[in-house]
């Protein structure tokens, strides 16, 4: 018998591999680069970064010796009798199974977005790549998709093509369905003067709309003070938080209001405003019959134009102006009606007759009395 080497009896022990092949190895030495596996194989296999993972990535971050890590075989010989190993594309195999399966069985999955593109998102289970179209991202339009860029996602798989590197996903029938569920939820809890807190989406000339978790409020404009509120664009913003109570609920209608009660200028009008009270307040508006005085956000007073001055006013337009501050006396009240009548004539002094004012009187009464006797 023969005597058979050494290195016969180890090259007959190792086994034989080929292209495809999955193995398991365990790592010899790794660096940025690249890792040396011993797959149990006359030559160690060698596995590059770029076929660890699609993403950048410094092996030594996710390696160490000793891990033992399942492969597939890319080449049993590169040419210089090295064994090439991929890791990504085995992981993409098992990932792509994951996503079969779930699209068969309709299951929702997590992914990270690994990219965003113009038309949508790339994410990735695994090393599988799905991709999302803008239009099913949200349900509502999102112009800017950078947000999700490195996020976690929820989707369910609604084409299943790998063959032609089709795998598509779709967010938004989760992301309607969750808010169908919230509004359902919230719709069984909320009622007319509940006091609630929420962010506002979007402010509108007319008034704002506010996300109260579930559904939509609309705080008119009308609702957002007792005072008078111009552009609601200039009192709020997108995202402000606030707190409002329900006023009404009409179906899946919800309107909102900022006018809680004990905040209501006219619930002590009857001591502020009483009649003989002299009060301050600012010019708000004119018309020909008058002018309104703001006295406080949300009591406005009238101003009739005869009691302006002794003297004739054609029109407040005449001798007030817009903003300017002027105190007066209140000279009637009705609370019920939320109305006030000031004057600032009564607080100036009765003008005395002038000589030729009496002189004129005397002509008048002498004449008077001369056609009598006549």
């Amino acid at each position: 018998m023969s005597e058979v080497s050494f290195e016969q009896m180890l090259e007959e022990s190792l086994k034989t591999i080929s292209r495809g092949e999955v193995v398991e190895g365990t790592v010899i030495t790794v660096n940025p680069e690249e890792a040396a596996l011993n797959i149990g194989y006359k030559a160690d296999g060698i596995l590059t970064r770029g076929e660890y993972s699609n993403e950048p990535v410094d092996l030594t971050t996710v390696l160490k010796e000793g891990d033992k890590l399942e492969v597939k075989i890319l080449k049993v010989n590169d040419g210089e009798g090295q064994v090439l190993l991929t890791y990504k594309r085995l992981a993409a195999e098992k990932g792509n199974k994951v996503l079969e399966e779930a699209f068969e069985n309709k299951e929702v999955l997590k992914g990270k977005v690994a990219q965003v593109v113009s038309g949508g998102l790339n994410v990735v289970v695994g090393e599988a790549r799905v991709f999302i179209p803008a239009s099913l991202v949200s349900d509502v339009y999102e112009k800017d998709l950078s947000v999700y860029d490195g996020q976690e996602v929820e989707f369910v798989i609604t084409e299943f093509n790998p063959k032609k590197r089709r795998i598509i996903g779709d967010r938004k029938q989760l992301v309607s369905a969750a808010k169908e569920e919230a509004k359902k939820k919230l719709f069984e809890t909320i009622k007319e003067g509940q006091t609630i807190e929420g962010t506002i989406k979007n402010v509108t000339d007319f008034g704002a709309f506010v996300d109260i978790g579930g559904a939509d409020g609309l705080l008119h404009i009308s609702e957002m003070s007792w005072g008078r509120i111009g552009n609601p664009k200039k009192v709020f913003k997108a995202g402000d938080k606030i707190k409002t109570f329900i006023k009404e609920i009409n179906g899946e209608k919800i309107a909102l209001s900022l006018k809680f009660e004990d905040s209501n200028p006219w619930l002590n009008a009857d001591e502020k405003y009483a009649v003989g009270n002299v009060v301050k307040g600012k010019v708000a508006r004119m018309t020909d019959f008058g002018a309104f005085i703001e006295l406080e956000p949300g009591v406005d007073a009238l101003l009739h134009v005869s009691q302006i001055s002794y003297e004739h006013v054609n029109k407040p337009a005449d001798v007030l102006k817009v903003g300017q501050e002027i105190e007066a006396q209140v000279v009637d009240l009705n609370v019920e009606e939320e109305k006030i009548s000031l004057s600032i004539k009564a607080l100036l002094p009765a003008p005395e007759k002038t000589e030729e004012a009496a002189e004129e009187v005397t002509e008048v009464a002498e004449e008077v009395t001369e056609d009598t006797e006549a």
